[in-house]
């Protein structure tokens, strides 16, 4: 039997697969336009927050609609260590906390990896993370689309897509 609030969650990450189809193709493109190269040259301080929507995909377990927050420390231009904790929605219903590095392999190419631990009501698993994303900045702002695969130990792989908005402080 499916109920009201199966049917909403259905519903809902039904929308955001997509929301995220139509918008990630579009990003890079409407990215260059607004954000014009000569804005990566700007100075940026060592501190950098975003918020992080997106979807979740764990084939055999389910999929959702995945909400998160990242932080960064720039240790150098190369190298920036950070945290990242997410939380997928509908079926998955689970929770991640990474320790990632962020290497700059250009002011606006990153690579980001790191282990971490998710939780959720049906299990807890190890949890390693190789991602990438592209920064478009705009005096201390960024937008960034990012593409990630987490690998649980000896449970498969989820694949995370998103878009995520930051500032730099």
């Amino acid at each position: 039997m499916t109920t009201f609030k199966s049917k909403g969650w259905r519903n809902l990450t039904a929308c955001s697969q997509d929301f995220l189809s139509l918008v990630l193709p579009l990003t890079m493109p409407l990215g260059m336009l607004m954000f014009p190269a000569h804005a990566s040259e700007e100075v940026h301080a060592p501190n950098h927050l975003s918020v992080f929507t997106g979807h979740t995909d764990f084939s055999g377990h389910g999929s959702g609609l995945t909400l998160g927050i990242d932080y960064e420390y720039r240790v150098s231009p190369l190298l920036g260590l950070g945290s990242v904790v997410e939380y997928a929605y509908g079926s998955l219903d689970a929770l991640t906390v990474l320790a990632v590095a962020d290497i700059h392999l250009t002011e606006q190419f990153i690579v980001q990896v790191g282990p971490g631990f998710e939780h959720s009501s049906e299990h807890d698993f190890a949890v390693t993370r190789l991602g990438t994303l592209y920064e478009y900045r705009y005096h201390g702002y960024t937008v960034s689309p990012q593409l990630h695969v987490d690998y649980h130990f000896g449970h498969g792989s989820s694949v995370v897509a998103g878009v995520a908005l930051g500032f730099d402080f």
